[in-house]
């Protein structure tokens, strides 16, 4: 017997011709992910070995690409093998007098003697003659036992959900405006999901923000690799814009003028780190900058599609989400980014490109974003340590 891990995908098996580039690029991402381990590519899903580390179905549970795993015990596609590592398992979960179970095959290999059912009925026989406290029941048992048979027999317990989406590398590369807050780290989540690699860029804005804004989001950074592998955040610095548009626009249109400029930056970093697009956090009609009048003046600064994941999405929702993947305590830390410290009292709510455009036209606003692109910097925040 020899404990491996299985490892299901499921939307990029109906990826027909493409199938074998989407389940490579997985297996390079979980390789790359668990580098101890090997990763075996068979028909319809993945095999690893050398992987008994608890961390190890942790980190399945975070890769995109994977629907579910479960540990196993591979043994010769034989009965009595299979029932060999099934009351290992069994025993391993310690069941009490009266522990309901179920036993359930999927016979891939045609030319195993006993079909499904039978499978089934005498592997249960054998348990509950070695386990005389169990208990059989079809629906909703305490365990379950599941035998995959193949060339080899696999037999296990436990089918751990993944987070299911596409493996990140499959999707081209867009660049993220990442703030301090909610929204936005959730939407660089959501984009990894659907195979995108993803470049963050935070503007900061001393002494309008403080250092401790930076810190948060490189935290913020270093919880997505865990989701999204390794991540690039470009730190852009913005006071010099804030107090130029502070000067040359009018109040109401400080927010419009701001995001158009954001853009324009992250189409330039997007130009140089191969990008096809830019994706922001932002929900309609959630602030005042989030109509579609405003959406749309604030778009047109840019030359690159705009990604909104969140658009739907109400703030209790996007606020599940966040907690769910870790950035939320983060998120709510209490040090304000730019974009917080820098909102008019009336906001122009549906502002048109016009009036957008009529804003700019006091603002150097090339130099400033070569002045903003000059400046920054960029880092490389590692994932959180195992424990």
């Amino acid at each position: 017997m020899e404990r491996v891990v299985l490892v299901r995908y499921g939307e990029i098996g109906l990826k027909g011709a493409n199938r074998p580039a989407f389940v490579a690029q997985l297996a390079r991402n979980l390789q790359a992910a668990l580098p101890c381990v090997r990763v075996e590519n068979r028909f319809d899903h993945l095999l690893l070995r050398d992987a008994q580390q608890p961390w190890v179905l942790e980190r399945l549970a975070r890769t995109f690409g994977v629907v579910s795993s479960s540990p196993a015990l591979e043994v010769a596609a034989e009965l009595d093998a299979i029932e060999q590592a099934a009351r290992a398992l069994v025993a391993e979960l310690a069941p009490q007098p009266g522990t309901t179970f179920r036993v359930e095959t999927h016979r891939r290999d045609k030319s195993f003697p006993l079909t499904s059912p039978e499978v089934d009925r005498e592997l249960g026989r054998r348990l509950q003659t070695h386990f005389p406290g169990l208990v059989a029941r079809m629906k909703d048992p305490q365990v379950c036992v599941w035998v995959d048979i193949r060339q080899r027999a696999y037999v296990y317990t436990q089918v751990r959900p993944g987070p299911g989406g596409l493996p990140v590398g499959t999707g081209g590369r867009a660049v993220a405006l990442l703030s301090g807050g909610i929204d936005s780290p959730v939407a660089i989540w959501m984009v990894a999901k659907r195979g995108v690699e993803v470049t963050p860029v935070h503007f900061h804005a001393p002494p309008f923000t403080s250092e401790r804004a930076k810190e948060k989001v490189v935290r913020l950074v270093e919880v997505l690799s865990q989701w999204c592998g390794p991540m690039e955040l470009w730190v852009v610095p913005f006071a010099h814009v804030q107090r130029a548009i502070r000067q040359q626009v009018e109040e109401p249109l400080w927010t419009v003028a701001m995001r158009r400029i954001m853009m324009r930056v992250a189409e330039r970093v997007a130009e140089r780190v191969g990008a096809a697009a830019l994706v922001t956090g932002e929900s309609l009609g959630q602030v005042a900058s989030q109509t579609l009048e405003a959406l749309a003046a604030i778009e047109a600064a840019t030359r690159l599609p705009v990604l909104r994941p969140l658009v739907g999405m109400d703030k209790l929702e996007i606020t599940a989400l966040a907690q769910r993947i870790g950035t939320y305590e983060i998120s709510v830390l209490p040090y304000e980014d730019c974009c917080t410290l820098f909102v008019p009292r009336r906001p122009r709510t549906r502002p048109t490109l016009e009036e957008a455009e009529r804003a700019e036209v006091g603002l150097a606003v090339d130099s400033l974003v070569q002045e903003a692109l000059a400046g920054a910097e960029t880092v490389f925040p590692a994932a959180p340590a195992r424990a």
